[in-house]
């Protein structure tokens, strides 16, 4: 391995990045449970706090009509100097079930792993170990530079609320639209392909969720002297909920790939240089038995780039123990849509209802419910001048060239597209996260070594941005 001023600092003050993993994994800040409100705002005045013991000299805790927000700035003292945005967040993923953790949730337990050291908490990679490492990385950027301030103004967002859909970011952005302009913005929710992969994110699909509702008879009525004979909701929401792919794995939904942007020979010749081992996939990770989709793509694509349609939980009638012997009046069903390039949330109410209508049994009424908002799908530039800049960044970080970082997809969504249009700003994504590191799951980890490279990787990024042509804002 090679050796830099800013990959000495980093791994001469480790201990450092431990400790404050160790006190900040400590606070439960679930946001979707409100019996966590006060943790999730303590949560908060933990990172401040560890904001301005690093030196940043204004940091602020925003409130907002949920969870609260994280804002820090640290000016540039070098004229001209271009502005980076970092995002995050840190509140977490609920923990149930508790009983399926080897280490309680919130007692951060190191454990050595195949790769190195893991961390294991609820937050370690999702979202917290992602912000950590920028506590480190400043301090070791003005080490190896020797300057007082960073070569660009640095600013952090990092926000309360992205586990619970981020209700209130969107407005958030707008209103400090001022404080938070930037000339490019660095997202730290992501991860690499694997611990000797160097990756960049290019791209986040959207989101966007239906509840559907059946009802039948006025009342659950007596199976043996109705059934066969009146309408069973459960019975039409099977079939419905049978039909939302068809033979190909594609979505029936009328309309539904209208503006699907069309992956390029590019994009699919970029995606598939990242190694990937189906099998290890399936036995690991992806815990299933064979893998299905969209035909005509492969499991990176229709994981990072294609959209789809999931039933995430179907319910009605009775499901105690032992039995009960009726048509149920209601069933219900919860789905969720990803959306990639040029789709956009709000077409998914009109498509849902024309879908459920097209399929609906006589006798059966329907009631769909598609929540405004959703996450809109976004994706970085790969020619803008910044994306080699990070290429490079990431590969000092790793001791090897920018060519040899490869390109990928992230399946999952955020507040990023919100990001982007609000604030004007391109997108880079610089994270920490492996695909075996079990976010949202019991026993949630962060690889440490990923930590200290993207650490290292960032201070390089903040001195060589300096350089960058942004245009005048």
């Amino acid at each position: 391995m090679s050796s830099s001023a800013e990959r000495d600092f980093v791994h001469a003050h480790l201990d450092d990045l431990h400790a404050d993993l160790d006190a900040w994994l400590r606070i439960p800040s679930i946001s979707a449970d409100p019996a966590h409100a006060d943790d999730v705002a303590a949560s908060a005045e933990w990172l401040a706090a560890a904001l301005r013991r690093v030196g940043f000299p204004t940091v602020e805790v925003w409130p907002t009509p949920g969870a609260p927000a994280v804002f820090a700035e640290w000016p540039s003292a070098d004229a001209g100097a271009p502005t980076a945005l970092v995002y995050g967040h840190h509140d977490v993923q609920p923990v149930d079930p508790p009983e399926l953790w080897t280490h309680p949730a919130f007692e951060p337990t190191l454990v050595e792993g195949p790769d190195g050291p893991e961390l294991h908490a609820r937050g370690a990679c999702d979202d917290k170990g992602n912000i950590a490492f920028h506590l480190l990385a400043i301090r070791a950027h003005l080490a190896a530079t020797g300057r007082d301030t960073p070569a660009v103004t640095v600013k952090l967002l990092v926000e309360g609320e992205e586990e619970s859909g981020s209700p209130h970011f969107a407005d958030l952005l707008t209103a400090q639209a001022d404080r938070l302009r930037c000339d490019v913005v660095v997202v730290s929710d992501t991860g690499m392909a694997a611990p000797d992969t160097p990756s960049v994110v290019t791209a986040m699909r959207g989101l966007a969720d239906a509840e559907i509702t059946l009802r039948g008879p006025a009342v659950d009525l007596h199976s043996g002297s109705f059934g066969g004979a009146v309408p069973n909701p459960l019975h039409a929401l099977a079939t419905l909920l049978a039909g939302l792919h068809d033979a190909e794995g594609r979505v029936t939904l009328p309309g539904f790939y209208d503006r699907v942007r069309p992956l390029t020979d590019r994009e699919r010749d970029l995606m598939g240089r990242v190694p990937f081992d189906e099998a290890a996939w399936l036995a690991g990770p992806a815990a299933s038995r064979v893998a299905t989709g969209e035909t005509g793509y492969s499991t990176l694509e229709r994981v990072g780039a294609r959209p789809t349609a999931e039933v995430n939980g179907m319910w009605g009638g009775y499901s105690g123990p032992g039995h009960k012997t009726i048509v149920p009046a209601e069933a219900h069903a919860k789905i969720t849509f990803r959306l990639v390039a040029d789709q956009v949330p709000a077409d998914l109410g009109d498509q849902v209802r024309a879908w459920v209508a097209a399929h609906l049994p006589e006798g059966i009424e329907a009631d769909v419910h598609v929540p405004a908002g959703g996450v809109s799908p976004c994706a970085s530039d790969l020619d803008h001048p910044a994306m080699d800049v990070l290429l490079g960044s990431i590969a000092r970080a790793f001791d090897t060239t920018p060519d040899r970082v490869l390109f990928t997809r992230e399946g999952g969504s955020g507040p990023e597209a919100d990001l982007a249009d609000v604030l004007g700003a391109p997108l880079l994504f610089l994270g920490a996260g492996l695909p075996t590191d079990r976010i949202h799951s019991p026993d949630e980890r962060v690889l440490l070594p990923m930590l200290y490279r993207c650490a290292e990787a960032t201070a390089h990024l903040w001195r060589d941005l300096a350089a960058v042509p942004f245009p005048a804002r």
